[in-house]
């Protein structure tokens, strides 16, 4: 049965607080109800809300994996929901202790599809995306990702598009901060517009990077 979507309540954002102040199983343990009505369940609820028109996502699981990481802090301090719409590719949004985000592009890249995105940045439809990305910038969006410091093998640090090949993931995001919208059913409506607007984006990345 799926819940009706009524937007990310405040407590979202304080349960968030107190868990960086203590990211322990302790605190999860004693606050793990809190953490599946206030984030869990309004979040997978805006996916129900936006699965007609962008298909099925899912929820990110809370806890972080340490294994090989510096910092063991066992839970992961936002909660990400995702829609793929290819390799890599597909819509975003995270509520933390800053606030609510909403974004798209291409995360965590293999060997194959990196390529392809090289491959794709190199000709013609590299002019394609940086349009793409500029019109976006211009409308608001800021455009991060993981990037090498130098040139990638094989590439000239004098290419055109060095700053785009660099890249090896690319992620377009926007804070809502309008508090009032976050926190009713109105926030459904606004990432449903703001992933319409990121849609020549995935669908950039849809067409260059190889199915798996």
């Amino acid at each position: 049965m799926s819940i009706s979507f009524s937007g990310i309540p405040h407590e979202a954002a304080d349960f968030y607080a107190r868990l960086e102040a203590e990211n322990t199983k302790a605190f999860w343990a004693a606050h793990q109800a809190e953490y599946l009505a206030h984030v869990r369940e309004p979040m997978t609820a805006l996916l129900g809300a936006l699965e007609d028109e962008f298909g099925a996502g899912h929820a990110f699981r809370p806890h972080r994996d340490v294994r090989f990481a510096a910092d063991k802090t066992p839970f992961k301090t936002h909660q990400g929901i995702f829609v793929k719409a290819a390799p890599a590719a597909g819509w975003y949004a995270e509520v933390s202790a800053d606030g609510f985000r909403h974004g798209a592009g291409c995360y965590h890249m293999d060997a194959p599809a990196l390529g392809a995105f090289r491959q794709a940045v190199d000709g013609p439809r590299g002019g394609e995306l940086e349009g793409i990305l500029g019109g976006l910038q211009d409308a608001g969006w800021e455009v991060t990702g993981d990037q090498l410091k130098t040139a990638p093998r094989g590439w000239s640090r004098d290419h055109p598009r060095i700053d785009l090949l660099r890249h090896r993931s690319v992620s377009v995001m926007q804070w809502i901060d309008e508090g009032d919208v976050v926190t009713s059913p109105a926030l459904a409506d606004a990432v449903r517009e703001g992933w319409r607007d990121l849609r020549p984006l995935v669908e950039w990345f849809a067409d260059v990077i190889p199915p798996e």
